[in-house]
This record gives C-alpha cells, structure tokens and sequence, in this order.
C-alpha cells in the first residue's frame, strides 16, 4: 500500500514537472505552423478471432482473457481517444503521423482510424505482418494532410547468432511532410524478460540495425528528416540508445551523426511512460536527427516534446493504483487504456 502511495506521489510530481517544462502562451506557438508527431504502445490490441501460426488464443471469447467483442471494441473507442486528443492543445489537428507498436493486424489498424473520434482526419495506414511469435507489429498511421507517402520497407530483426529468433521489424516509412523529405523509423525492441543485463545484447543489435538504416539515408540525403520512434524497452541512459543508437540529450553539444532525444530531460526528472516494481522507466521516446534542430525557421524545427499523460489514463485505485490504466494485469481484465503513456513532439515552422 505504501509502495502505491509513493508512485501515485510520484506521478503527481511528474505532472507538475512536465507542466513545467512544456508550459507556453497560446500566441506564442501560434507564431509558425506546428504540427504534432505521436508513438503509442497500445498494449495488445488484438482482434478476437484465433489466428493460425499466431500464439493468439488468449485474445479470444474462448482463452484466458475472454476476449469478447464488447472488450474489443471498448478498447478501439479507449485508444482513439488518446490519440484524438494528443496534441490538441497546439493543433486542432492532432497528431499528424502516429507510430504505433503491439497491434495485431490491419484489421484492427481500420477499425481504430474509422472510430469516430478520428474518422474525420482520414489517417492511413501503414504496416506489415512481422514474424514476432505472438503476433504483435509496429504500425503507422498518418493524415495526408502533412505527410505524402511515398514508400515503405519492413527491415527483418535476426540478432547474429540468433537466427530462430522471431520478433518485430523495424519499419521505415518515407515521404514529404509538407514538402519536406521525412523518413520515420517505428521500433519495438525486445523486452528485458530473463533480466536487463541478459537480454541487453538483443536491444544492442536493434539499435545497431537502426544506426544501419539511419546511416544509409544520411549519405543518400543529409538534407533528410530522420524521426526515430519505438518502445525501446530501454532508458534514455541505457547503452542502446547511448551508444549503439548514438543519442544526444544536449542540442548544443550534439556531434556530427548523433540523433538528439528529447526525453532524456524526461527521464532525468523522474517522468515515465510505464511503472514497474514501483518505479518509472521511460522506455518510449521519439529521436531525430540534426535537420530539425536547425535555426532556419523555413523548414519544420523541433519545438518541444511531451509525455501524454492525462489523469484518465492513471489507474486510481486497487494494487495498481499511481501505475498506467492498462487493459489487463496478467488474466484479470482492468478495462483501461494502456501500460505505457503515449509520447509526442511538436514541429514548427515560419510559413
């Protein structure tokens, strides 16, 4: 009881603090144009119908979880919520682009854009079947509004050494946000089961993969935007992102070819986007590279990040109580949102 105390104090102070980092007048953003780019981990938005090939049985009426299409579609309406209202407060608009990790299939990425909540922004889809064995992806969606689509490419994740080892692709999606050359990368990294340090060595590879693709664009186009997005299951301090990744928390100091994160700040503050063991970590995190930390006011610039965390989406009471409002605690349906708070940065420009 003590332990739940002391993280819903926690989340308290997180919101003061993130109120404070964030916090600007209304005609001062509404000096350029800005838009807003998302990443949510939905946890487990799957369909209710037992796939083959997919370790999928529990999320139907018949397994574990009971999975019904009453739960289902309350999960949809639950999700399209958030991302309505993601970024509202600078852009009646919303997120224009929105990565997202653990959905099963297309399917369930068309019901979520034509929920009604968002219908009207006309979000499009982007996604491929990844080989992970519980059958969970990375997706994106986007109004074409902002971004022009105008490829995509799923990268296969196999460790060296690993070559039975199945998990999600790293997604590269391309196009023109606003004209402007864009490539965004979606991740979901494997998780710490076994242990942080044991499992460390699979967070390192996809991040290395990631620098890889990175890598291949800036010498192709160094004038490109570079978004990298993902539940990395990994720390801004974590050697993935520091090191393999070749992350920055200082804009001023930032070296030719580190990627610059935002959330380091977060992090260090004691602000999260999942609680575990009565602790915060803050495992997802939008990177970029250096074109969007330019002074030149004529192309979109980074204007400030965020971490989406509504009081709604807090669990209020019960074992969980001060941790994210998520959808089931192991078989036990809780009927709330996520385990992990969406993250979202804001772009500006003069024109």
């Amino acid at each position: 009881m003590r332990k739940n105390l002391n993280i819903a104090l926690s989340f308290c102070l997180m919101i003061i603090v993130s109120g404070l980092i964030t916090e600007k007048t209304f005609a001062q953003e509404k000096k350029g144009t800005v838009a807003c780019i998302a990443f949510y981990n939905v946890e487990n938005l799957f369909d209710t119908i037992n796939s083959p090939g997919i370790n999928d049985f529990e999320y139907t009426p018949q397994g574990s979880k009971q999975w019904d299409s009453k739960k289902y579609w309350d999960k949809i309406e639950k999700m399209a919520r958030v991302i309505a209202e993601i970024g509202t407060e600078l852009t009646p608009d919303g997120p224009a682009i929105v990565g997202l990790a653990e959905v099963e299939n297309k399917l369930v990425l068309n019901d979520l854009v034509n929920d009604p909540q968002i219908r009207d922004r006309a979000y499009r889809i982007v996604h491929y079947d990844s080989p992970d064995r519980r059958g969970v992806d990375v997706a994106l969606i986007y109004q074409p509004k902002y971004f022009t689509y105008l490829s995509s490419k799923p990268y296969l994740f196999i460790p060296e050494g690993r070559e039975n080892f199945f998990s999600r692709d790293v997604l590269l999606v391309s196009g023109l946000f606003h004209g402007e050359p864009m490539h965004i990368l979606v991740n979901h990294w494997p998780s710490r089961r076994g242990g942080e340090r044991s499992s460390r060595p699979l967070r390192n590879a996809a991040a290395r993969l990631n620098r890889q693709i990175i890598d291949s664009i800036m010498l192709a186009d160094p004038s490109a935007h570079i978004l990298v997005m993902g539940d990395f299951n990994d720390d801004p301090v974590n050697e993935s992102m520091k090191k393999h990744l070749r992350t920055s928390w200082d804009k001023n100091k930032i070296k030719e070819g580190e990627l610059f994160n935002p959330f380091y700040d977060f992090y260090r503050r004691g602000i999260g986007t999942l609680a575990w063991r009565d602790s915060w970590n803050l495992f997802d995190m939008i990177v970029m590279n250096q074109t969007l930390l330019t002074e030149d006011k004529s192309t979109y610039t980074f204007h400030r990040a965020g971490v989406f965390n509504k009081r709604y989406l807090l669990q209020s009471d019960g074992r969980f109580a001060g941790y994210p409002f998520r959808t089931h605690a192991g078989d036990t349906y809780l009927g709330g949102y996520s385990d992990h708070f969406p993250v979202y940065i804001y772009l500006v420009r003069a024109r």
